[in-house]
């Protein structure tokens, strides 16, 4: 018994000394930073909320039994057989792109988004795993970006959706904090930020349909169901969130992770129809799906918000879920297809041109 005892203390100890000194973990929000939220509709009893009461609050043993089932569980074609080769895009055709509103996809939820004259980072997570430290994770599925993130310029704007490690990735910042010029985040995520070495006067932080002017565009933070935190400690103490971008003539929404519920229409009624939605696709399974979409519920939620063509994202670049990797881009396109809808599946590192009519090819059949 004492033996017991005192490895998990150890254990315990080991812990606390990693996710506190180890820098990927980023900050815990101060009580002085919390009652800053407490005007926030999301925000009770020291934690955000989503507007419908999940995700269930899991008991240790039932933590334990997901992580049991999610490291055992042998999935058949879970993900590629081979590296995805990734298109190639020059550092200087970013640099001194004027043309139309065009994005570049690295993969599960990142993009380069080019629109107005500038230069805008959507969950830039490049990172090889979706962990806090190389160890703790597999490797993405592209070995290579389609542009290396030392190479990338000037950056104007980077957004990001919530705190997980597939979309805020500390080394992804470290690379990308001197050259850009200004972040936006739901509340609480920019705490994170700043314990990284960014400035807070570069930093937005905007809670639920909140909108802010950055220069010739229009970003409103919107809701999402999902949650948040990047220890076992600190869950729900940031929000999370979808955001719509707007031009004068393009309008955009990117959904960051989220189940499906009725903030897809309210979205929908209050700023589109969208020419292009980033509609999260991936991951998914049927023990959370209330923080996940299903692949039909993605196809859905595309027509909720008045989206005139979708991409589905959250997928082609991790194995975070018990599914054939192929699995989500099929089952939206066949759901899609009943409501007419278009889904638009670029490869990675392919220019999408954002009001653009064009076909796509199934480029993942044959992998």
């Amino acid at each position: 018994m004492i033996t017991t005892l005192i490895i998990i203390g150890l254990l315990v100890l080991a812990y606390l000394a990693f996710t506190t000194f180890y820098p990927s973990f980023g900050a815990d929000i101060s009580k002085e930073k919390q009652l800053t939220y407490q005007n926030s509709a999301q925000y009770k009893d020291g934690k955000f909320n989503n507007t419908k009461a999940v995700p269930k609050e899991l008991s240790f043993k039932e933590k334990l039994d997901v992580a049991y089932y999610f490291f055992t569980t042998k999935v058949e074609n879970g993900r590629p057989k081979e590296d995805l080769k990734v298109q190639k895009i020059d550092s200087i055709d970013v640099a001194d792109y004027k043309g139309e509103a065009r994005l570049v996809w690295f993969g599960h939820s990142a993009f380069l988004l080019q629109i107005d004259g500038k230069t805008i980072l959507l969950d830039p997570m490049f990172g090889k795993v979706a962990a806090p430290h190389p160890l703790l994770g597999a490797d993405r599925f592209n070995s290579e970006m389609p542009i290396a993130i030392e190479k990338l310029p000037f950056i104007d704007a980077v957004i990001f959706s919530h705190d997980h490690y597939d979309h805020l990735d500390y080394e992804t910042v470290m690379k990308i904090k001197d050259k850009t010029k200004h972040f936006y985040t739901p509340l609480g995520v920019g705490e994170h930020l700043k314990a990284w070495g960014i400035p807070a006067s570069k930093i937005s932080e905007l809670d639920w349909w909140q909108e802010i002017k950055f220069e010739t565009l229009t970003l409103a933070c919107t809701p999402a169901q999902h949650f948040s935190g990047r220890k076992l400690n600190n869950g729900q103490s940031t929000l999370w969130s979808s955001w719509v971008i707007q031009s004068k003539e393009e309008n955009l929404f990117f959904s960051g992770d989220s189940g499906y519920a009725p903030h897809f229409k309210e979205i929908g009624n209050k700023y589109g129809p969208f020419d292009l939605a980033l509609m999260e696709c991936g991951q998914y399974n049927d023990k959370w799906s209330d923080i996940h979409m299903m692949p039909e519920e993605t196809a859905q939620a595309g027509m909720d918000v008045r989206a005139k063509k979708i991409m589905p994202i959250h997928w082609g670049g991790f194995k975070l879920a018990m599914h054939d990797w192929k699995d989500p881009i099929k089952r939206v396109q066949a759901k899609a297809k009943q409501f007419n809808l278009e889904v638009i599946t670029p490869k990675i590192g392919q220019e999408i041109l954002v009001k653009e009519k064009k076909s796509y090819s199934n480029w993942w059949e044959n992998l």
